[in-house]
């Protein structure tokens, strides 16, 4: 029997963070439970406005963010505040895949421009891996704006 499963990030800053990877995969943030948001409405904004309105203090509403496929094929993304910074390299990371059925040329340039739109988001370019047949395609390895590694595949 399968599992279904989300994806965790710690990080200092929840709601950045998730904004970011929000725009990296086009998933979009799920509003409050129980609360329909009209066409258009900004869920950020209406999860304050129901934290608020549930006694929550304001110091703890970047505690957690959360992002939702809208296809509803991939993982939730979850972001929790921790006190600790990144301290070493991820040992699983994501891989973007953004260049499917491409190959030479071709694949790396689709893999620099989706790099340039990232850093353009907040991430930070790594390390580029040109093509080594037959093993390799190809692929870049960039960071996130609080320095977790991901591959643009």
């Amino acid at each position: 029997m399968s599992r279904t499963f989300q994806v965790t990030f710690d990080a200092h800053d929840p709601r950045a963070l998730s904004v970011f990877w929000r725009d990296a995969l086009g998933y979009v943030h799920p509003g409050p439970p129980g609360v329909e948001l009209p066409e258009g409405a900004d869920p950020l904004a209406a999860w304050d406005e129901f934290l608020g309105r549930i006694g929550v203090p304001a110091d703890q509403w970047n505690s957690r963010s959360a992002l939702e496929d809208p296809d509803g094929d991939g993982p939730r993304v979850f972001f929790q505040r921790v006190p600790e910074g990144k301290a070493a390299k991820n040992r699983v990371h994501l891989d973007l895949r953004v260049a499917p059925g491409l190959a030479g040329d071709e694949r790396m340039a689709a893999l620099e421009a989706e790099c340039a739109r990232l850093v353009a988001l907040g991430a930070t370019r790594l390390r580029r891996f040109d093509p080594e047949p037959p093993l390799s395609a190809g692929f870049l390895v960039l960071a996130d704006p609080e320095g977790n590694e991901f591959c643009l595949d």
